[in-house]
């Protein structure tokens, strides 16, 4: 059960544990408890709302590659009317598009998305310490002791950070180019951190996520999905089997077995 549910995006396994344990999860009438198993035909409701778990089940897994401009934020809907990433993508015949990770409105660069709500939470979780790279134009001169205290960690508002790498790329006159490595998704931690030191951010884009990186070639506002080869280093960067469907007649009493991507 939390393999599916986690798969369709509706919550990390661990959340769907605790929604089992706090009694949120109803099969076919009866509360579910931890270890129970859906079979073809289980009626799934989650705070009683009929899930339709099945076709979470069936869809294979894909991950696209978008190109996000400046101006665009990353929501599904957004009160204040600004453009939203999900509107320019692919529909989905089954499930919906998750994002990993997030770009705020005035950062541009390599969004991941996937329909994939396991795999999204794995690629974000801090234990996996998968990287991120950016590139980032700072206005004023970085010495080499701000580089030292950067990458040894400061004290922002919400504990420690720092960059795992820093690298000078280029520029001219005041503002410079470095190429900046994270592990972890904090909100805004690749501003906070230059902002800490009085430095000024004056342009900042995601150039890498874990080994994906942003095509050349990939104009903002469109995207790329990413080819099996593509599919299998994420899979087995986060330890996971690559997985066509689940097979909901085979899972009770734990014996169903992953079925791989054909060729």
């Amino acid at each position: 059960m939390q393999k599916i549910l986690a798969r369709g995006g509706l919550g990390s396994r661990r959340e769907i544990e605790r929604w089992i344990v706090e009694g949120k999860i109803n099969i076919n009438g009866k509360t579910a408890k931890l270890g129970d198993q859906l079979t073809e035909g289980d009626l799934l409701r989650l705070n009683g709302r009929v899930v339709d778990w099945q076709k979470y089940a069936k869809q294979p897994t894909r991950v696209l590659i978008y190109h996000k401009p400046l101006g665009e934020v990353v929501t599904r809907r957004d009160p204040d009317g600004r453009p939203v990433v999900f509107s320019r993508l692919p529909k989905l015949a089954v499930g919906r598009w998750i994002a990993i990770g997030r770009l705020d409105i005035n950062t541009q660069g390599l969004l991941l998305l996937t329909n994939n709500g396991e795999l999204a939470n794995r690629l974000m979780h801090p234990s996996f310490k998968v990287d991120r790279e950016y590139a980032v134009r700072i206005l004023g001169e970085v010495n080499d002791n701000l580089i030292k205290k950067l990458t040894q960690g400061v004290e922002l508002e919400d504990g420690k950070a720092h960059f795992d790498d820093v690298k000078y790329s280029g520029g001219e006159g005041a503002n410079k180019w470095y190429h900046v490595v994270v592990t972890e998704g904090r909100n805004r931690l690749v501003r906070r951190l230059w902002e800490s030191q009085d430095k000024v951010v004056s342009r900042l884009m995601r150039v890498r996520y874990g080994p994906i990186v942003l095509p050349e070639n990939l104009k903002a506002h469109c995207h790329h999905e990413v080819d099996e080869k593509g599919l299998q280093i994420l899979f087995d960067l986060v330890g996971m089997q690559q997985e066509l469907t689940l097979n909901p007649s085979r899972l009770r009493g734990g014996r169903g077995k992953a079925q791989h991507r054909k060729e």
